[in-house]
């Protein structure tokens, strides 16, 4: 299944991609009189409730699709604001250098344990927004990463138990200014300006990803492929993750965990050659089976 939340008067709402459109799930409740105390009025709902929202979403897209009538809760995609397909994780855990080749591209070692930082909830935002190139930085670069979406609260669980933990997956795109990331040790001002992390358009349930590590992920700039590779290139796979992370923190429904990016970023290239996003390039992220997630960067005015 895939959700998605969207914009309507002021406010996020839960949507459903289906074959005939988006269905938004309150107004269809509404309108067909489906009654459901497990049907979820939000993204985070849907999250935290699991196994039961999803049942619940497909019972009524099923009771909808038997009434054959006029249907004003079906949404034409292309014309909805999107929010952030999570909306308000507690917790935004990243992975550095968790792809073979990424590390080579930047003459790092190989990593012996997962490399963690963390990013903040001002980064999100969502599907076909712009996104500010801030002015403090000249250097900001791409990142397609697959996002892990807890569904369980987990705590040292096993690597043979951690993926059953997990809700879904979606793209984001982990924006990062390599000026202000390498101006100390510490990579957080580099990682945690606004709109550093569009997530999205869809959040894709586990079972229909299937094994996440298996998935082709690109990235294009302009139409440009600039970084194409497959999940199975991780060095830490998200089982390996989830469990690692578990033995440390306590993991909440709706905390993302970003996995990290292969090679093809501009900071992998020979120093004159690395030319950064600027104005008015459009960005798409593109995951097997999660969608394209497309942004176009702005120049924050002086």
């Amino acid at each position: 299944m895939k959700l998605l939340t969207f914009r309507l008067d002021g406010e996020y709402r839960l949507g459903v991609k289906t074959e005939a459109g988006v269905i938004d799930v309150q107004a269809a409740a509404a309108h067909s009189g489906y009654n459901d105390n497990k049907l979820p009025a939000t993204i985070m709902d849907a999250i935290t409730w699991g196994e039961d929202a999803v049942s619940a979403i497909s019972k009524l897209i099923e009771t909808v699709a038997s009434k054959g009538e006029d249907q004003p809760y079906l949404l034409d995609e292309s014309k909805l604001e999107f929010g952030p397909c999570v909306t308000h994780p507690n917790k935004i855990i990243c992975v550095g250098l968790n792809y073979r080749k990424h590390a080579e591209e930047t003459n790092a070692p190989i990593p012996k344990y997962p490399i963690l930082f963390n990013k903040f909830n001002n980064t999100l935002t969502g599907h076909g927004h712009d996104v500010t190139l801030p002015k403090v930085s000249t250097k900001v670069d791409y990142e397609a990463e697959l996002v892990i979406v807890i569904g369980k609260k987990t705590k040292d669980v096993s690597k043979e138990q951690a993926l059953s933990h997990v809700f879904g997956y979606c793209n984001v795109n982990d924006l990062s200014a390599r000026d202000l990331q390498l101006r100390t040790p510490q990579w957080l001002l580099g990682k945690t300006c606004d709109d550093f992390s569009p997530l999205g358009p869809y959040l894709v349930t586990s079972d229909e990803v299937g094994n996440p590590n298996d998935l082709k992920i690109e990235c294009y700039v302009n139409g440009e492929v600039r970084q194409s590779s497959n999940t199975a290139d991780m060095i830490f796979h998200c089982d390996e993750i989830v469990s690692y992370i578990s033995q440390y923190m306590t993991l909440e429904p709706g905390d993302i965990i970003l996995t990290g990016t292969p090679e093809g970023v501009v900071l992998g290239y020979p120093e004159d050659k690395q030319v950064y996003l600027q104005d008015g390039d459009t960005v798409t992220i593109q995951i097997e089976k999660l969608g394209q997630l497309t942004n176009r960067m702005v120049a924050e005015k002086h």
